[in-house]
């Protein structure tokens, strides 16, 4: 394994140098598993991580996604609009075509907390735009960082979060990216993230994607081009039972970046939202689950090398 590692590593630093800095992503899985350290973790599963690894992406260069294994683009969308929603219903994810909140929300350790079937608790988009204030004002920190990049923008505190530590037992998984951060310059709009637990196999992939969509969307919202997104990797970490699809996804040379279509027609965070909730009326009558996300995004010319699966770990033993 090691000697594998250190093989693909060194194969790695070299393409990375010529290709620039798109693929990161991977520059980072490879220097995991090259120097990072074994730990414990909750799943009881195992880590080898490392602390503190920045990635930067200019969507200039094209839609950062992973083109070594497949990404599914529509799962991507559809979580991101239901978080823009402030929504926390599983059941409405599920008529997107996405599951992958499911072993969380119907989970054994929180269904007692849970309000109703399917309930997530008040997870990531319900802090964006309804944090409960100790005055008993509901705050849409999501509408307030828009407005300010639209009137204020040399503002240094467009800053959203959803790590509220007062709420964390009322959610069925504490926020893994916790807090993002805008900033507009030169008619260009970038973005940092800070991510305390990142899966670099799983779960990196989908973040990435998940937040250039969010700042093309923000951007097209605030008339600004996208720019940057910074994404900084607070404990980076794989698996011990993904060793074998790591080794499987660094060995492919990665594939140029497509480009993303959004609909023109979505202006303002109320559009995107209206839409996402027409496209459930559309599930309540009849159409497949996710069959209109289209009409929101879509990527083109996206090619990439077959799915890899792998086991979410997810359970807490410790």
């Amino acid at each position: 394994m090691d000697f594998f590692v250190w093989c693909i590593f060194r194969k790695f630093k070299t393409r990375i140098s010529k290709e620039g800095e798109v693929f990161q992503y991977l520059d980072v899985v490879a220097k995991v598993m090259r120097h990072g350290v074994n730990r414990q973790d909750r799943t009881g599963t195992g880590t080898r991580a490392l602390f503190v690894e920045p990635v930067r992406f200019n969507l200039a260069n094209g839609f950062p996604i992973v083109t070594t294994k497949y990404v599914p683009f529509r799962l991507i969308l559809a979580e991101l609009l239901w978080f823009l929603a402030g929504d926390s219903d599983v059941r409405n994810l599920q008529k997107l075509g996405a599951h992958i909140w499911d072993g969380d929300a119907f989970s054994d350790r929180w269904a007692p907390k849970a309000r109703f079937p399917g309930d997530a608790g008040r997870i990531y988009g319900v802090q964006w735009r309804s944090w409960q204030a100790p005055d008993g004002r509901t705050i849409d920190q999501l509408t307030e960082a828009i407005e300010k990049i639209e009137n204020r923008p040399w503002d240094r505190r467009i800053i959203v979060s959803a790590w509220n530590p007062g709420e964390l037992d009322q959610m069925c998984l504490p926020p893994c990216h916790m807090f993002y951060q805008f900033f507009v310059a030169e008619g260009k709009l970038s973005l940092a993230m800070y991510q305390r637990s990142c899966d670099m196999f799983l779960g990196v992939p989908f973040n990435i994607s998940s937040y250039a969509l969010f700042l093309s969307l923000v951007a097209q919202f605030t008339r600004l081009q996208p720019y940057e997104l910074t994404i900084i990797l607070g404990d980076a970490h794989v698996y011990h039972n993904h060793f074998p699809q790591i080794e499987q996804m660094l060995s492919r040379d990665p594939k140029p970046l497509p480009r993303l279509e959004i609909d023109p027609h979505l202006a303002s965070l109320e559009a995107v939202v209206n839409r996402y909730r027409w496209i459930l009326r559309q599930v309540d009558r009849g159409a497949k689950p996710g069959e209109y996300l289209d009409h929101v995004a879509s990527l083109l010319d996206y090619r990439h090398y077959p799915a890899i699966a792998a086991p979410l770990n997810f359970q807490d033993v410790k």
